[in-house]
């Protein structure tokens, strides 16, 4: 049973449940003695306490944070030193992690992905930073292991950064976040709200964490429920999980739209520090003796059943059994919701009714992969369903990836390893492919069921603008490993007869001794940095202008819009050094005539930047000031022009900056939406200089259309709430954006152009 309350609740002695009603005084006066305010009992609350003391604001309701710890990966990296180094940088002022378990495989016929490494290692060398090599560990893994502490903050650049249940509150942003965090600079955002997750019980046997993962996001997604919000994991229930389960669950998170996460810790956590030889990174956290919630999620992990989120998103959750018992009502609901993710796209034939085989389903491939399902306890207990049967020599594959190489040689020396290769599964190295679509890709029409984070739609690797389609369904590695036992039907771990043996994790840090580099506070100033013929720097992005001319040039409808969406994951990544390599991929499988659409628009801005004919290089510009200049006096040669695009809820999903900078490297100048769907995709938009409008109503514009916004500029330096933009193809119809909040450093961004200028200012 999954319950979400109303209204906000009251939390006694981290057991008792007070909802915040009329009777609540009375209430907390006989549990407890006191009936603290309202406001006195928030700050009782872990998420609260740890806030307070990374805030350099002095003012708890616009907070400034500041970092412990940093990281990234390899496929952000390079872009966020560069934006860094052409702001200023002369070293890195707080650990930085550089990890390279994205971009870990050399692109075919060229040195790419490796350079980028080099580029990594010469840069934690000159910068004083740390660099681990491909293969070695999964960005995440890396951290829990390395970096996590009690009560700490550790701010990465991709989405799944989350150690809550570790005792450390972290935060997946866009590079440009974590470029302020390098030059010094403060992590801004007002209070957020905080929510208790309650969990009570003790999961069935078969039940793992992606499961109870899956049944809470089911349960807040499309409700907004934690939207930009901290998940607070409390209650009798945490004490049942191991430290390896609350990890698999708190990884999930994300997937919720959470802001970040946090867990009560007690003997399992310090038992894991001191496995991982850092015992004095162990603080005991857990909420005061009465602490205030915004809201809560009561989660009786009894009740919890094995579950599969279907394609093409992680709250699209049924129980296995209920799949089974409905199978094709259910692959029914999964095709309708799947043309709107495919654009009704007539020339994918998308179905998975042809997978049910005498009233089963049958899917190709399993995989066990990343930071959410290659965690040591989900890799043992897959073995043991698995000991002694075979995957059979049919189209099903099972492929298991450690999440570190500790991790991997554990495995090794207590024999799992070995039972899983001789169930015919196959096992690779510490690598986040899966994740995104650089490995493991299914066959065109196959269905892959995953213990990963997401199943976006060709996440997997396949291009639909190419005709071909795959999907993924997650789930928990249990029922993978079940369904690979039952050589690729579809299985509940919870039907099988199994004794989980549960061996004891030993870490061996010898191989991160040996093998990571280790330059923190060590700069050196005289280190070369090791540029490939990929690594470009930023092209350089104009200043806004007192007016503005914005063509729209897509417009998307879907319900909500991924990052993925935005720019593809996969075989594009081997471009994130190269800002205008990587643009070329801009919306490609969502809108393929963006890119060309987009760059026409630029070749205005470029020739009016450029002092040059404006009409001659985008003709239908003449037209269209001719029409604005019949109502207002605006000068094209003082007038920026970009293109921009609406969604409805744009920024689901990962934290690449690059589903930002990519429109901006064409010329795109803003997006509006109806809301935004994360904070980090909103901020991204900021850091780039582009205008995150919103407009909840129907819009009276559509693709192809010219947008003026008068006196933007003043608009901005105002703090005008409401700004008024014309449809200039309509006969200059008026309607009314607004921004939203916005803190004083945002405008400056976006009236500098991008976080680039705004620290060039101050140099």
């Amino acid at each position: 049973m999954i319950k979400l309350y109303d209204k906000g609740v009251y939390l006694v002695n981290g057991t008792e449940i007070v909802e915040d009603t009329k009777d609540a005084v009375q209430a907390l006066q006989s549990k407890c003695g006191k009936a603290p305010s309202k406001e006195e009992a928030a700050r009782g609350t872990m998420a609260y306490g740890i806030l307070e003391a990374h805030n350099t604001s002095g003012n708890m309701e616009n907070l400034q944070i500041k970092f412990d710890k940093l990281t990234s990966h390899d496929i952000t990296f390079v872009g966020i030193i560069q934006t860094a180094r052409a702001s200023g940088l002369e070293k890195f002022p707080v650990p930085y992690v550089l990890t390279n378990c994205h971009n870990s495989l050399c692109a075919v016929g060229g040195t790419i992905n490796e350079d980028d490494h080099m580029f990594g290692l010469s840069c934690a060398k000159k910068y004083g930073g740390m660099y681990v090599p491909p293969h070695q560990a999964v960005i995440h893994q890396f951290a829990r292991e390395m970096l996590a502490g009690g009560g700490k903050m550790i701010l990465g650049s991709d989405s799944h950064t989350r150690y809550g249940a570790l005792g450390t509150m972290a935060m997946g942003e866009g590079g440009p976040e974590l470029v302020k965090q390098l030059l010094n600079r403060t992590y801004d955002i007002a209070k957020p709200g905080v929510v208790a997750i309650y969990l009570t019980g003790k999961p069935q046997k078969g039940v793992g964490p992606q499961d109870i993962a899956l049944a809470i996001i089911g349960a807040v997604f499309d409700n907004g429920y934690v939207k930009n919000k901290v998940m607070e994991f409390v209650g009798d229930g945490v004490a049942n999980l191991s430290a390896d389960y609350r990890i698999g669950v708190d990884v999930m998170t994300t997937e919720t739209t959470c802001l970040s996460s946090i867990w009560q810790t007690d003997d399992k956590i310090k038992e894991f520090y001191e496995i991982h030889k850092r015992p004095q990174d162990y603080k005991e956290l857990k909420p005061a003796d009465v602490a205030y919630y915004d809201g809560m999620v009561y989660v009786d992990l009894s009740t919890i059943k094995p579950m599969i989120a279907m394609p093409f998103h992680p709250s699209n959750v049924y129980t296995i059994d209920e799949l089974n018992a409905n199978l094709m009502d259910i692959l029914d609901d999964v095709e309708k919701k799947a043309l709107v993710s495919l654009d009704n796209n007539k020339a994918i034939k998308y179905t998975l009714k042809d997978k049910v085989h005498n009233g089963k389903l049958y899917v190709e491939q399993g995989v066990i992969a990343g930071c959410a399902g290659g965690g040591f306890e989900n890799v043992c207990d897959a073995a043991d369903i698995l000991r002694g049967k075979y995957i059979g020599a049919d189209e099903f594959s099972l492929s298991v990836y450690p999440s570190s190489q500790p991790v991997f040689m554990e495995l090794v020396k207590n024999g799992t390893i070995a039972d899983l290769m001789e169930t015919g599964a196959t096992v690779r190295s510490a690598f986040c492919g899966p994740c995104f679509g650089a490995g493991d890709v299914p066959p065109n029409n196959g269905l892959s069921i995953r213990h990963s984070t997401r199943n976006f739609p060709n996440r997997e690797g396949s291009k639909v603008t190419n005709g071909q389609i795959a999907s993924v369904a997650l789930m928990d590695a249990r029922s993978i490993a079940a369904t690979a036992a039952n050589k690729g039907y579809l299985t509940s771990a919870a039907d099988m007869d199994v004794e989980f043996t549960k061996p004891k994790y030993f870490f061996d840090s010898k191989i991160y001794e040996n093998r990571v580099y280790d330059g923190v506070g060590k700069a050196d100033p005289s280190v070369e940095i090791k540029f490939g013929p990929n690594i470009k720097d930023w092209p350089e992005m104009t200043a806004l202008t007192d007016d503005m001319v914005l063509k729209v040039v897509s417009e998307i409808h879907d319900p909500v819009t991924t990052t993925d969406e935005l720019i593809p994951s996969g075989e594009t990544s081997s471009f994130r050094s190269n800002p205008l390599g990587l643009a070329e991929f801009t919306l490609s499988r969502k809108d393929p005539e963006y890119v060309g659409k987009a760059k026409a628009v630029q070749l205005g801005e470029k020739a009016r930047v450029a002092g040059e004919d404006i009409y001659a290089a985008l003709p239908e510009a003449k037209e269209v000031f001719e029409k604005i200049n019949q109502k207002f006096t605006v000068d094209p040669k003082t007038t920026q022009i970009g293109s921009m695009i609406y969604a409805v809820k744009p920024g689901d999903g990962s934290a690449r900056e690059q589903a930002a900078s990519c429109q901006k490297v064409l010329g795109g100048m803003a997006n509006i939406a109806k809301e935004y769907a994360t904070k980090r995709y909103r901020s991204n938009l900021i850091n780039w200089g582009m205008l995150p409008f919103l407009y909840p109503d129907e819009i009276p514009f559509e693709n192809g259309d010219y947008i003026l916004i008068k006196d933007i500029k003043k608009a901005i330096a105002n703090k005008d709430e409401v700004i008024k933009a014309y449809v200039v193809n309509k006969d200059m119809k008026e309607f009314e954006l607004r921004l939203g909040n916005l803190t004083d450093d945002e405008r400056d961004i976006i009236t500098k152009g991008c976080l680039i200028n705004y620290y060039r200012s101050q140099m």
